[in-house]
């Protein structure tokens, strides 16, 4: 059953009458309603298209966070031949928020690594809504490093809404975690991609995505922190978050045409979550478009590259 966000309310009412009348057409001795089913086939997928041409920064917030939007199992899965995940960090244990491994991408041999949030309660639970501890960090950095030493592309697809903010956490040296991730991603001396499918949230998404070339679905989001935590701190007041939404500049429009990001993968009329199938195969080729031009780079190249494109953010404003 398709769930519907709150500002799309009055496409979920055409399609709930499309329904209706669909289910009344398929009734035995119903009249041949063909023509008005049609009529509001096209009407519904007008609406949705000029809903979602003007979606509002908080808008793609909600969109992002969709229950049924792809997540990185459904992007592998579908992108990645014989997978093979890797699991630990050696030091500690598993963390299921970050999985990881080794595949084919298009016949070529890379390092894949994604934030899994899960697709209903036991999933979400089990992989912590994505939210890393760190051991999930380091268990990136020993993937990242058996890439190098075999010189294998690294793909990473963030989904996250930050890194995980418990005690435990903390003691187990989370910030440096995330540093030494960061590090990692800076020293690759192989080509590295990173596509933000959902929600690219804090130092939690950085860790993964310090990428020759970072990509963002057509409504994703990608900032230093939510924007209810931004609300939060700002005015005290968490209800302001579609003022903060706006004011961060999280879309990836906004982003593209701020330098942070290197280009935009459109996704299906009404988001991710309607086609997820399209969405991937998207995705995929931007990958392949992305990873092409890198694919000649020797290592020293690529690793200047990488950090001259971060250490520019900002200074043409």
């Amino acid at each position: 059953m398709r769930s519907y966000l709150d500002f799309e309310k009055p496409v979920a009412e055409l399609e709930a009458k499309l329904e209706e009348l669909k289910a009344l057409g398929d009734r035995d001795g119903a009249v041949a309603i063909s023509e008005d089913v049609a009529r509001l086939e096209a009407k519904a997928a007008a609406a949705l298209a000029e809903l979602y041409a003007g979606l509002t920064p908080w808008q793609k917030t909600q969109v992002a966070r969709h229950p049924q939007r792809p997540h990185f199992v459904n992007y592998c899965a579908g992108l990645i031949e014989e997978f093979q995940p890797l699991a630990g960090d050696r030091a500690f244990g598993e963390d299921e928020a970050v999985v990881g491994g080794f595949g084919r991408f298009r016949g070529r041999p890379v390092c894949v690594i994604g934030q899994e949030k899960g697709a209903n309660t036991e999933a979400r639970i089990r992989h912590n809504f994505g939210m890393a501890k760190p051991e999930g960090y380091r268990k990136a950095v020993r993937l990242m490093g058996l890439a190098g030493r075999f010189g294998l592309p690294v793909l990473t697809f963030v989904d996250t809404a930050g890194a995980y903010p418990g005690i435990e956490a903390e003691e187990r040296g989370q910030a440096e975690a995330i540093a030494r991730s960061t590090e990692a991603c800076l020293g690759l001396p192989t080509p590295n991609v990173t596509v933000v499918i959902g929600e690219g949230g804090s130092g939690g998404a950085i860790a993964l995505a310090t990428a020759n070339t970072v990509l963002m679905l057509e409504h994703s989001i990608y900032s230093v922190i939510s924007p209810e935590g931004a609300a939060s701190i700002l005015w005290r007041d968490a209800g302001r978050a579609q003022d903060a939404a706006t004011a961060m500049k999280i879309t990836a429009q906004d982003l593209l045409r701020l330098g942070v990001i290197d280009g935009i993968i459109p996704e299906p009329t009404g988001g991710a979550h309607r086609d997820g199938q399209a969405a991937i195969r998207a995705a995929g080729d931007a990958i392949a478009s992305a990873l092409e031009p890198l694919a000649n780079l020797d290592a020293d190249t690529l690793r200047d590259r990488r950090a001259q494109k971060f250490l520019e953010i900002g200074r043409s404003l």
